[in-house]
């Protein structure tokens, strides 16, 4: 919940200004009302427009909703599905996460899934348990050529905003892990195309670290892409 529309306009106008490596998927996830202008300047570009949050029905009585077809009207591609931040605040579940993907999926946006374990659940050694079942609950009822165009993005929730980063070889562990629970409920092919993110406190100072790991394909960034110059600088680093 960072931006209003002018700030957001200018973040934009600042990112396309400079360089940005072309063979980098990146993508800005910004709030509702930023969504219709920077989508609008999008085109053309190479740089995708998510949402942070949307509504498994098409259309309904649910006041302050946000719908698909509302977000595909506008040209928005990307939609977050299940943030740390929406599960810990807003009553977010497994069910109604699963319920986003699959609505999400079907309509063509590519889903954003976020899993991850608290610091209660690290601590207890309950990570691999608790993303486990995170995983197998968003992507049940989804066929394998539908998680092949998902997106995952483990993002441990000790690591939000806190300035603590899990180290690189412990995200890939968690990610390597994600991948073989992905293969053991559909096939082997499917965890190896299927793209996953780690997203915790990255910085454009530890990302190299991070996508140096062979399980790691991007990474879910939070305060660092706040910035224009900090946020250039991450997906410079991710194109080396």
């Amino acid at each position: 919940m960072y931006k209003n529309i002018h700030e957001a306009n200018d973040f934009f106008a600042s990112l396309l200004a400079q360089s940005i490596p072309d063979h980098v998927e990146t993508v800005i996830c910004a709030p509702y009302l930023c969504l219709p202008s920077l989508a609008e300047k999008a085109q053309g570009t190479q740089v995708g427009i998510g949402a942070q949050n949307v509504h498994w029905e098409k259309e309904g009585a649910y006041t302050g909703e946000i719908s698909i077809p509302m977000l595909q009207a506008i040209g928005v591609k990307y939609v977050i599905i299940g943030h740390s931040e929406r599960r810990a605040y807003f009553a977010e579940t497994d069910e109604t996460v699963n319920k986003k993907a699959k609505a999400a999926i079907e309509s063509g946006i590519i889903p954003i899934i976020c899993v991850g374990e608290t610091l209660d659940e690290w601590e207890g050694n309950q990570t691999k348990q608790v993303v486990e079942n995170q995983v197998k609950h968003a992507l049940q009822g989804l066929t394998p050529e539908q998680v092949k165009q998902s997106i995952i993005a483990y993002e441990p929730v000790w690591a939000i905003g806190t300035g603590k980063a899990s180290t690189a070889e412990d995200a890939g562990e968690v990610i390597s892990f994600i991948r073989r629970t992905i293969a053991a409920l559909l096939n082997s092919q499917v965890a190896d195309e299927v793209r996953i993110q780690y997203g915790g406190s990255v910085k454009p100072e530890n990302i190299a670290s991070f996508l140096a790991h062979p399980d790691i394909d991007g990474a879910l960034v939070g305060g660092a892409s706040l910035k224009p110059d900090s946020f250039l600088k991450l997906v410079q680093a991710a194109s080396k």
